[in-house]
C-alpha cells in the first residue's frame, strides 16, 4: 500500500522528479561517506593520543615519532611533523611545522560536506521549476477543453504539479539537517586536533629529548 502511494506520488510529479531523486541519492551517498570517515578519524585520533601521550610524558620522542608515523591517523600526521622538528630545540619551529600539517589536514576533513547544502538548494529549485512547468502545461491543456470541465481538470493538474515542489522540499530538508550535523562533527574534530597540538607543544616544552 505504501509502495503504491509512493509510486503514484512519484509518477504524478512529472519528469523533474527524476533529477531530484538523483540529487537525493548523491547527497545521501556523500552524507554516509562523510559520517563514517569523520567517525573513524575521530576514533583513530583518540586511540593514538592515548597511546602516544605516555611516551611524550616520558620524553621518548623517538618512539613517539615512530608510533605517530605508523598510525596512519590525522593527529599522527600532525604530530609527526612536530616531532621531526623537536631536535631543533625551538618551540616556534615545532609549532610552525604542526600548523603547516594542520592546514593540509583540515581541507581533507571538510571536503564534499559543503555539497550537501548546494544539493538541498538544487532540489528546492528543481521542485519549483517542475511545478512551474506543470502549471504551464496545465493551463495550456485546459484552454482547449469544455468550460464545464476546466475547473476539475485544472485543480487535478495543479495537484499533480505540486508533487514536484513537495518532493523537492522533502529532499532539501533532510540534506540541510545532515549538512548541519556533519559541519558540527567536522568542527569538533578540528577543535580536538588543535587541542591535541597545544597539549603536544606544552608537553614538548616541559620535556627535552634524551
Amino acid at each position: 500500500m505504501l509502495f503504491d502511494t509512493v509510486t503514484r506520488f512519484f509518477k504524478g510529479g512529472g519528469e523533474f522528479m527524476f533529477p531530484i531523486a538523483v540529487v537525493l541519492a548523491i547527497g545521501l551517498a556523500i552524507a554516509i561517506e562523510r559520517y563514517f570517515v569523520l567517525t573513524a578519524t575521530s576514533l583513530r585520533n583518540r586511540s593514538l593520543w592515548n597511546e602516544i601521550a605516555p611516551l611524550l610524558q616520558k620524553g621518548d620522542f623517538r618512539q613517539a615519532a615512530a608510533t605517530a608515523t605508523n598510525s596512519g591517523s590525522v593527529v599522527g600526521q600532525i604530530m609527526s611533523y612536530g616531532l621531526a622538528r623537536v631536535g631543533s630545540g625551538q618551540r616556534e619551529d615545532v609549532e610552525k611545522a604542526m600548523e603547516e600539517s594542520l592546514m593540509d589536514v583540515v581541507p581533507r576533513l571538510e571536503k564534499r560536506t559543503h555539497y550537501l547544502a548546494t544539493f538541498a538548494n538544487l532540489a528546492t529549485l528543481l521542485g519549483l521549476l517542475g511545478t512551474v512547468m506543470g502549471l504551464i502545461n496545465a493551463f495550456a491543456a485546459v484552454s482547449t477543453v469544455n468550460p464545464a470541465e476546466k475547473a476539475n481538470l485544472l485543480s487535478a493538474s495543479i495537484s499533480v504539479a505540486m508533487n514536484c515542489t513537495a518532493f523537492g522540499l522533502m529532499t532539501a530538508v533532510p540534506l540541510l539537517v545532515i549538512h548541519a550535523v556533519l559541519q558540527t562533527k567536522t568542527t569538533e574534530l578540528i577543535d580536538s586536533l588543535e587541542m591535541a597540538s597545544v597539549k603536544f607543544l606544552n608537553t614538548v616544552a616541559e620535556r627535552k629529548p634524551a
